[in-house]
């Protein structure tokens, strides 16, 4: 029995695959739990189409990635905090403080997507690395200086 998944369905098959599978489990469980759709040819035709939208909304979402990649090499951003005499920062700077940053620079990111190398302690420049898209993940520098 040949269906096609309405989502991923792990040790099977990701959305929209069309996968065989023996009849009993695709009836007893796949179906009835809306795990998939029998693959006739209407259901494969709207499958196809619906991998053609994903498809044209991935490229959309890697070329907006690509160009805030962009921005941020262009960029010099600079994240205040209170320090001690010899540089080193009371707390630490976090990936919401560095959100913010950037949002003053219309540059809006999920502080989930940023992540730090390592705890950034002490003053001067930093490396953070953010995750734009599941493909592309780009490196920037930011420095902190004292208030």
């Amino acid at each position: 029995m040949e269906v096609i998944l309405k989502h991923d369905f792990k040790g099977l098959g990701d959305k929209y695959d069309l996968v065989k599978v023996n009849p009993g489990y695709g009836r007893n469980y796949l179906l009835p739990k809306g795990i998939a759709v029998v693959a006739n040819t209407a259901n494969k035709k709207v499958a196809l189409e619906n991998i053609r939208q994903a498809a044209h909304k991935v490229a959309k979402r890697k070329q907006e990635a690509e160009a805030i990649a962009a921005k941020l090499d262009q960029l010099h951003i600079t994240i205040k905090a209170k320090a001690g005499e010899k540089g080193k920062i009371f707390g630490s700077v976090t990936s919401s403080q560095l959100a913010e940053a950037l949002k003053e620079n219309n540059i809006v990111i999920d502080r989930k997507n940023i992540n730090f190398e390592k705890p950034i302690k002490i003053l001067g420049t930093h490396k953070a690395i953010m995750s734009l898209d599941k493909e592309i993940v780009h490196p920037f520098s930011f420095e902190v200086v004292a208030e």
